[in-house]
């Protein structure tokens, strides 16, 4: 138990004092780039049916829907949220494939609501604890073997910051996370099967993380070795395979919750250094769709397994696409830099595309593991039997290849132009500006309002 203790009092005793200006800056490109990604998704596929979900199951006035406005149970306004801040795939990541912005925003908004509001210190102090356990706690690809990270994991960043916002203490919180264990799950099958539950899966881990914070602030006990007992998450998760230290080291000093991806592309992480490679080939060799004779791109089993099977056209066009690399790449061929439309049913089913999908070939390759979990290696051949060659190891937007502060702005304001109900915009130049000064704010509260068609 006494890592499990250390976790649970590092998320009680953190000062916004104590923290680095580097994890205070990367919280706030997380915070606008979901805000964005929430007012873009609100209106995609099976957003309008939850929201309508969680109003019909009514209770309690506790935090607003953003965007549809109303107000519910903040368990289920964080679930509709993350739902819509998950929807169009270009909210922030983290190998191997954990989405935490898209809960831990939702869940801290929706909490600060519930609490009756907290400062921006607090709430960047809780959004940052949260995050970093979470990034610490995070698995290997072969760990995870198809379990779904964000579901897995991202409950834990849940379940702190809904615990920091309500003021639970060290005990209280050990409870709140032990719970969340006991609630964590879901299966990348949701991604490749193009379902919507890869949206749901995220706003549960939303949901779930202030329940059990609930809970544990009645007195609710969970597992006191949650992350170490013999059927605890390292067990279970990791197969033994772990090492404290990996959760401890320089806790609080040190901060993984920085390496997080800020996609370049709204898409999965998967399809983005197969979308680079395509673009730098075209770049120098010209390339147009109808030059193409071949496309054979060749990426780590676990980006295979997630992005590169044949594409096909389900019930749900736009999940199909977003993880799919024919289609990414298809896409940038024809249309030069994606945009979050060009993963909208009539562009996906343009027969321009589909054309170029059949020259398309992806396949496994474990030997470029040396090379890193994001490597894409493509080959095209033209139809004069040209061979252009590009490996690309790190994508744009990783930390190791970061996005420029204008690219991030942009990213925020390309998702309130896609977004089908439209912010006043004086509503936009407020929200950049008080997330920007968050730590100046004395109620984030203030944020509500500003996100109200």
């Amino acid at each position: 138990m006494e890592l499990e203790r250390i976790v649970a009092e590092y998320i009680s005793e953190a000062k916004f004092e104590d923290l680095p200006n580097e994890p205070v800056d990367t919280i706030k490109n997380v915070i606008l780039t979901i805000l964005g990604t929430t007012v873009a998704g609100a209106t995609a596929e099976g957003c309008q049916e939850v929201v309508n979900q969680v109003k019909e199951w009514g209770g309690k006035e506790e935090a607003t829907i953003l965007i549809h406005g109303g107000k519910v149970p903040a368990y289920n306004a964080a679930l509709a949220n993350s739902v819509m801040a998950r929807a169009v795939d270009f909210c922030d990541g983290m190998i191997p494939g954990i989405h935490l912005g898209s809960s831990s925003v939702p869940t801290a908004l929706a909490t600060v609501e519930l609490a009756g509001g907290r400062n921006g210190k607090e709430f960047l102090t809780a959004l940052i604890v949260g995050s970093e356990v979470a990034a610490r706690l995070n698995l290997s690809a072969s760990a995870y073997n198809g379990f779904d990270p964000t579901g897995v994991c991202s409950i834990f960043g849940a379940a702190a910051i809904a615990s920091k916002i309500m003021q639970l203490n060290s005990k209280q919180t050990l409870d709140a996370l032990a719970l969340a264990f006991n609630r964590s799950g879901g299966s990348f099958q949701s991604n490749i099967d193009g379902s919507l539950a890869v949206r749901l899966i995220q706003g549960l881990v939303s949901q779930s993380g202030i329940i059990c914070a609930q809970m544990a602030k009645r007195g609710i006990t969970g597992p006191k070795n949650f992350l170490e007992g013999v059927y605890g998450y390292f067990h279970l998760y990791a197969k033994d395979d772990y090492n404290a230290q990996t959760v401890l080291a320089e806790l609080g000093k040190r901060f993984k919750m920085t390496n997080v991806l800020f996609k370049k592309f709204p898409s999965c992480g998967g399809t983005l250094a197969s979308t680079d490679a395509v673009l730098e080939l075209m770049k120098k060799n010209k390339l147009v769709p109808e030059d193409i004779a071949q496309i054979v791109i060749r990426v780590v089993p676990a980006t295979y397994n997630l992005t590169g099977h044949p594409f096909k056209i389900g019930e749900n066009p736009k999940v199909d696409a977003q993880f799919s690399i024919q289609y990414c790449v298809a896409n940038a061929l024809l249309r030069k830099a994606p945009e979050l439309k060009h993963f909208d049913e009539p562009y996906i089913r343009d027969p321009r595309i589909l054309e170029i999908i059949k020259k398309i070939q992806v396949m496994p390759d474990a030997t470029l593991m040396e090379r890193g979990h994001r490597t894409a290696d493509m080959r095209v051949t033209t139809k004069d039997g040209t061979i252009c060659h590009s490996i690309i190891d790190v994508p744009r937007g990783y930390p190791e290849n970061p996005l420029t502060e204008e690219e991030h702005n942009e990213r925020f304001m390309s998702c309130i132009r896609y977004g089908g109900k439209p912010l006043p915009e004086e509503n936009i130049e407020k929200i950049v500006s008080l997330v920007g000064q968050l730590e100046a704010v004395k109620d984030v509260r203030a944020l509500i309002p500003l996100l109200l068609c």
